[in-house]
């Protein structure tokens, strides 16, 4: 009996030690905690689409209330895409909640520029602002005029596919010299530097973009962040300014004429978030 005990400690100390079997071990384990996730995010995917349909069917019943708490709920649960946005931008004009819409409808815009749609309802929308601040035309915005139909995805697999052509088209180029190549690499390299600057173009200005959305009916923009300050003057809800920094419950903003002041930093919310580039759908 103690010989016998003695080998299974001998079997189960080889089987620990053999590579083999910890390398399977260690391969199980990987491929369960792939599966374990593979399924949380089906279970996930499922889930936001049934809230996704509810909320649709609840803006279609009139109850548009309901149909912005389950949209948020989407978008809080990491869901980002463009027609979410439509849908609850939508939901809050109906509300009345003008501020919100607007600045739903410009989320929407980076991920659906070209949707004609979201272009009417945002059109709208800024018709009803009391403050109607236009914007002066940039100088990039004329030169790269294609920027505002073109979402920053879009740009990058457009660079990225001139990369491949451009590549291809020098690699033919240097097995076969002809004209025909020649003028195919002078269309691959213009192709690609326009694809490569526009997409950088782009990149930084979302993530240069201070814009802000007035969400409160009513804001006394002030010269100070102290509610004695003296009032400069005065936005409404839906106005567009752009947000410089926020102190102390406090937020400085810059209209287009170069006005400046002081307002609670409630009463604003930037467009540009900084994770706003999810790629989840519901």
């Amino acid at each position: 009996m103690r010989c016998r005990r003695q080998c299974v400690r001998t079997y189960q100390d080889h089987r620990k030690g053999n590579p083999v079997i910890r390398y399977w071990n260690i391969i199980s384990t990987v491929c369960l905690l792939a599966l374990a996730l593979c399924f949380l995010q089906a279970t996930a995917r499922t889930s936001g689409e049934e809230i996704f349909f509810e909320s649709n069917n609840a803006y279609r019943n009139g109850d548009f209330q309901k149909a912005v708490e389950g949209y948020n709920t989407l978008i809080e649960g990491g869901f980002d895409n463009g027609h979410l946005y439509f849908n609850l931008g939508n939901a809050y004009f109906r509300l009345g909640r003008l501020g919100q819409a607007i600045l739903n409808f410009e989320r929407a815009r980076l991920y659906i520029p070209r949707d004609p749609d979201l272009r009417f309802n945002l059109g709208h929308a800024r018709e009803q602002a009391i403050d109607a601040l236009a914007e002066p035309e940039r100088f990039v915005s004329t030169v790269f005029f294609w920027l505002d139909t073109w979402t920053l995805a879009e740009l990058f697999w457009a660079f990225a596919a001139a990369n491949i052509i451009f590549w291809t088209t020098l690699s033919f180029r240097l097995f076969k010299r002809s004209e025909w190549t020649y003028y195919m690499c002078l269309v691959a390299v213009v192709a690609w530097a326009v694809c490569g600057v526009s997409f950088g173009v782009q990149w930084r200005q979302i993530n240069k973009d201070s814009r802000a959305v007035v969400l409160s009916k009513e804001v006394n923009v002030l010269a100070g962040p102290e509610t004695g300050d003296t009032i400069l003057f005065k936005l409404h809800e839906g106005a567009i300014v752009h947000h410089e920094r926020s102190e102390g419950g406090w937020s400085v903003i810059r209209l287009s004429d170069k006005r400046r002041g002081w307002v609670r930093a409630g009463s604003i919310e930037r467009i540009v978030f900084r994770d706003f580039t999810t790629k989840r759908s519901p």
